[in-house]
């Protein structure tokens, strides 16, 4: 994700400017924050520059929002981002989805992710062993595309791959992780990362940060 891209999307507490289309009004919006079960404020990105959209009806299923917490990984539903103008419109803010877009776009983040902490050529594998979606001298990883956040066994299944090749193991999931896949992975030492609403990976336990600074 390139600098112009990141800077087109809100942090949590960052506010973005919405102009009404009705009466033509400036407004400053920050998206409310939530707490995560893990402890960290969690809000929805929000997009700079993006126009806010007039809300004539309201639908069940557009009230909700999927945000990815940057702490951990987990995505939860979030109240979709609404401000009222004083002229009586009321306006639905942009906001980023969690997705990197087309099929495929989530390995190559990975690959990228791990060539720039250090692998050597990081190659896609036609998804044999089981598990097993990237490899390079000394690597495997899997890059979990699923709707769910990722299990126990999906992460003691990678470890054992790599085990297998006396290689290192990093996992990477687009809807986090399950609190006991985490926990397993940390007693693992086995690096988790998930691919944030830009498509950038992030880490989201101790032997991920550890890999992202010491590199491979």
């Amino acid at each position: 994700m390139d600098d112009e891209r990141r800077k087109a999307v809100s942090t949590v507490g960052e506010s973005v400017p919405v102009r009404c289309p009705d009466c033509g009004r400036d407004h400053r919006f920050t998206a409310a924050a939530y707490p995560c079960p893990c402890g960290t404020a969690v809000a929805a990105p929000l997009v700079r520059g993006a126009p806010a959209a007039r809300m004539t009806r309201r639908s069940w299923d557009e009230e909700w929002v999927t945000v990815s917490c940057a702490g951990c990984g987990r995505l939860d539903q979030w109240p979709r981002p609404e401000l009222g103008c004083p002229c009586g419109t009321l306006l639905r803010i942009p906001v980023r989805p969690v997705s990197v877009g087309p099929q495929g776009d989530a390995v190559r983040a990975a690959a990228r992710c791990l060539g720039g902490i250090g692998f050597r050529d990081v190659v896609r594998t036609e998804g044999q062993p089981v598990g097993v979606d990237l490899r390079g001298p000394g690597l495997v990883a899997q890059v979990d595309q699923g709707p769910r956040p990722a299990d126990r066994r999906a992460v003691e299944c990678l470890w054992l791959n790599a085990l297998n090749e006396s290689a290192a193991g990093v996992f990477f999931s687009l809807a986090g992780y399950e609190d006991g896949a985490r926990v397993r992975a940390d007693a693992l030492g086995l690096p988790l990362f998930v691919l944030d609403p830009t498509g950038s990976p992030q880490p989201v336990n101790g032997p991920a940060a550890e890999l992202t600074r010491s590199g491979a």
